[in-house]
């Protein structure tokens, strides 16, 4: 009995050959070599089913299988479609606008094919993005949106979503929480302008009078 497995859409198409009792690799695809296997046990039943491992995007296609015997032969044909799932949702802020929004960003990596990614407060209710980004990373994408939120909502969630996969991140932006950041932007500011500005105004009075000062030393050193 032979069976073969091979994908009609390439040119070098064979995924893998079993032929009178042996299993045989020589024109094999290369990115399929260590990865396919078929159960001699289960041929005996008549099942020629493909395991194949540590799947790839490249992966998906058409694939089609063919057995041929001393006296019949058939075909099927199926259709393999992967999914991956990415890393989890990651929110961070990124300041404040000059009307006080807090900008928002949620960013995720790793998934194919192209997830959905939403924003939705603390009811639930869908938010509109500002600002959407996709990138594709070899076979995988990374999806970027950035939202301004003004009513400070208690939660702010952001969730992707790719066909029956779901991950969600949630943050929390209270009154409380929304003033105190905002406080801490503008004290920091505040004391980076006045920092550089004591710098600038010491190297100025030093510059000035680094002649007296260097006239004094030399007179307590010959005292």
């Amino acid at each position: 009995m032979r069976v073969e497995w091979f994908r009609p859409d390439l040119k070098d198409s064979q995924v893998h050959l079993y032929d009178d009792h042996v299993d045989k690799y020589t024109d094999q695809i290369q990115s399929y070599r260590g990865r396919t296997e078929l159960n001699n046990q289960e041929l005996q039943r008549g099942n020629a089913s493909l395991k194949l491992s540590s799947v790839r995007v490249s992966d998906e296609g058409r694939y089609k299988c063919f057995i041929q015997s001393k006296y019949q032969y058939d075909d099927t044909t199926v259709n393999v479609s992967v999914e991956a799932v990415g890393r989890p949702p990651v929110i961070t802020v990124d300041g404040f606008d000059h009307s006080g929004g807090l900008h928002l960003q949620c960013e995720s990596e790793g998934w194919y094919p192209k997830p959905d990614l939403e924003w939705l407060n603390s009811e639930g209710v869908s938010l509109s993005s500002e600002t959407t980004e996709t990138h594709r990373n070899e076979d995988r994408f990374n999806v970027k949106h950035t939202i301004t939120v003004h009513h400070r909502d208690d939660k702010i969630h952001c969730r992707v979503k790719l066909r029956h996969h779901v991950l969600e991140t949630q943050i929390i932006t209270t009154s409380k929480r929304y003033s105190s950041w905002r406080t801490s932007i503008i004290l920091i500011s505040v004391f980076v302008v006045l920092s550089v500005t004591a710098g600038i105004l010491i190297a100025a009075f030093a510059h000035k009078n680094r002649g007296k000062m260097l006239e004094f030393l030399l007179s307590y050193i010959f005292m």
